[in-house]
């Protein structure tokens, strides 16, 4: 009878290991797919840096460029720096625009209001 009830134990010793063994896959699966999603996100976060580094390096090499052009397009160069373009071109800008304003009040004395003094 003793042989039987320690049997009996014995069984129940083994389906609970069972159990919590099962349970300990299940967390095993759980743990293996968070770890597979954490994985393919900082993939998918590395990709999106280095799409963004390559855009502003190309960027960068553009703008570079263009300042280079705007620099031959006002005369400052490598050992030609000729600032007063630059100052004749904005005071030239002021004076066309004042000129401009002088033009149109000519046309509309009242300010372009529209309206007719009574």
């Amino acid at each position: 009878m003793s042989s039987g009830v320690g049997r009996s134990i014995e069984d129940t010793y083994e389906s609970q290991n069972d159990q919590r063994l099962d349970e300990l896959h299940s967390k095993l699966r759980t743990l293996r797919g968070i770890t597979s999603d954490i994985n393919a996100d900082v993939e998918s976060q590395n990709l999106m840096l280095d799409t963004t580094s390559d855009r502003f390096t190309v960027f960068s090499g553009s703008l570079s460029q263009t300042a280079r052009r705007a620099g031959q397009a006002f005369g400052v160069g490598t050992g030609s720096l000729k600032p007063w373009r630059i100052a004749m071109f904005i005071v030239s800008l002021f004076l066309g625009f004042w000129l401009i304003t002088k033009v149109l009040a000519w046309w509309w004395p009242n300010g372009g209001s529209g309206s007719v003094p009574a």
